[in-house]
């Protein structure tokens, strides 16, 4: 079984290296048809949407900032989870996107 701090520390590989340079080659794929395009790509994006969803909520609403220094166990597996969720085509990023953004009250496309 993995410790808090060694959960937290993939947490940040997947999200700040592991995630980011998929995104890459995801986005390059889809223009093949082979896949969906990832709606980020960044490292902040990823650590946003993973720990919104963890805490169905924003973030920061739950844990003190920075988030990675203050994750419960709880919180740290369940973030490796999603990542790894994330990575393997289980979860859906653009989805989980939406909830973080209406969680933030914001909105990727205006009705007018």
């Amino acid at each position: 079984m993995s410790s808090t701090a060694e959960l937290i520390q993939e947490y940040l590989t997947l999200t700040r290296d592991v995630m980011p340079l998929l995104a890459k080659q995801v986005n390059v794929e889809q223009g093949k048809g082979s896949t969906k395009k990832w709606p980020v790509k960044h490292d902040h994006c990823f650590q946003r949407i993973v720990l919104d969803n963890v805490c169905k909520g924003a973030w920061y609403e739950f844990i003190k900032s920075p988030a990675y220094q203050h994750l419960n166990a709880t919180q740290a597996k369940a973030a490796v989870l999603l990542c790894r969720h994330i990575i393997n085509g289980q979860a859906d990023l653009a989805q989980l996107n939406e909830y973080s953004l209406k969680w933030r009250q914001k909105q990727h496309t205006f009705p007018f």
